[in-house]
């Protein structure tokens, strides 16, 4: 008896432990919405280890650029010139000294880099975003398409029913009952394609957002976009994009280096001091030795430095000038797209689907009432189905080029 409390008081501190050192999960959802998928996605460690390490780098390098070269130590000893015993010796301690300026334009060149990395994060940040509510749209889109197909198949026990009724009264044929069960086939065919559908981009997603494998609660949102904001207001935004900001100081980094290098005409100057002493055997004497040594820039000037830096600030400034063009071309499409096929929607809703529930009442009236065949019944079963699938296409083109319009102002969300 005291051998098992001694176990049990032991194994209570212990499980104690284990649990409060239990690794934490993801969190749990009833439903994701579109902003906790971005989050999460955004929140990954090793998204933050690669925006740290690109900048990290780019620090490095900048320390390097502003670092002054080593200093240099030397010695000397020479023997013999002023007879047998006669001996020098130099100790001499020199540093090479940046008089002009290159060093400092460079530091602040590399410095304008770090930013271009920083930028650099910034736009892989909204590329990701954009991923992750592509594939989180795609994914309610298959979820409301199973929707609507489960409803068309539950629709199925209604036709049966009525078959069956007839059946009974001698109005329908075995026919009747052979071509709805293959109907019906093909509905749980088409659901399972669907459910398949579904769960290849459940996976997706979850791999964006760091939960591959895990089980990911639905999605809850709205398929369709809001409503755009004016298109002069776009615009003027474009100059704030990630992508362009880092042209712009790829450009200034360039011009950086070519105001360094545009000085190469001024040589570094080295400067060394040092103690010098004489023995001739006799008595011993003590000097300071000064020495002063120039390049002569006679051949190399940093010519090719500057010219590199001119071609990088006239590619980097071109580059903007396209993408900007390209952009601002991107963006007035993408408008009106986004705004016709809102429209669209819209109407195709109000005038195609709404009307779907009055059609299938009347065509299963006709039918019971020996005013049409299966098939035509069947035939606006499927019509209702057709036009919800084509409501919810629409509705994905549109949410498609909104996602795209927002990836190019450069905002997350709506």
């Amino acid at each position: 008896m005291r051998h098992l409390l001694c176990m049990v008081s032991l194994a209570l501190p212990l499980a104690a432990w284990a649990q409060t050192n239990t690794p934490q999960s993801a969190p749990q959802y009833r439903s994701l919405t579109e902003a906790d998928a971005v989050r999460l996605g955004l929140a990954r460690s090793d998204l933050s280890s690669l925006e740290r390490g690109s900048v990290e780098v780019a620090e490095a390098d900048a320390l390097a650029a502003g670092l002054p070269p080593n200093p240099t130590l030397g010695y000397s000893r020479d023997g013999g010139r002023r007879g047998a015993d006669a001996t020098e010796q130099t100790w001499l301690i020199a540093q090479t000294f940046d008089v002009s300026g290159r060093r400092g334009l460079r530091r602040e060149a590399a410095g304008v880099r770090v930013d271009v990395a920083s930028v650099g994060n910034a736009q892989r940040r909204k590329e990701i975003a954009a991923e992750i509510r592509y594939r989180f749209h795609e994914v309610l889109l298959k979820q409301e398409t199973i929707s609507s197909t489960e409803a068309w198949t539950r629709r199925f026990a209604r036709v049966e029913g009525i078959v069956d009724k007839l059946a009974r009264s001698g109005e329908a044929s075995g026919y009747d009952r052979r071509r709805l069960a293959r109907e019906r086939q093909t509905a749980q065919a088409r659901l399972s394609v669907e459910q398949a559908d579904l769960e290849r981009a459940h996976e997706r997603l979850a791999a964006l957002i760091g939960t591959p494998g895990a089980p990911l609660a639905p999605v809850s949102g709205v398929l369709p976009p809001a409503g755009l904001p004016a298109l002069d207001q776009a615009l003027g935004g474009l100059e704030r994009r990630p992508d362009l900001q880092a042209l712009a100081r790829r450009a200034e980094a360039a011009d950086l280096d070519g105001r360094a290098a545009s000085r190469g005409w001024v040589p570094d100057i080295t400067v060394g001091v040092g103690p010098k002493y004489t023995d001739n055997g006799v008595g011993r004497d003590t000097s300071t030795v000064v020495t002063l040594s120039i390049p002569l820039p006679v051949f190399d000037r940093q010519q090719a430095g500057a010219r590199r830096a001119i071609a990088d600030a006239l590619s980097a400034r071109s580059e903007y000038a396209l993408i900007r063009a390209r952009a601002e071309g991107d963006l007035r499409g993408l408008h009106r797209q986004v705004e016709r096929l809102s429209t669209a929607v819209a109407d195709y809703r109000t005038r195609a689907v709404a009307g779907s529930a009055e059609l299938l009442r009347i065509a299963e009236a006709a039918y019971q009432g020996g005013e049409s065949t299966l098939l035509e019944l069947l035939d606006a079963y499927r019509g209702a189905l057709d036009a919800e699938i084509t409501a919810l296409d629409l509705e994905w083109k549109a949410r498609q080029a909104r996602i795209e319009y927002d990836l190019l102002t450069g905002s997350v969300t709506e």
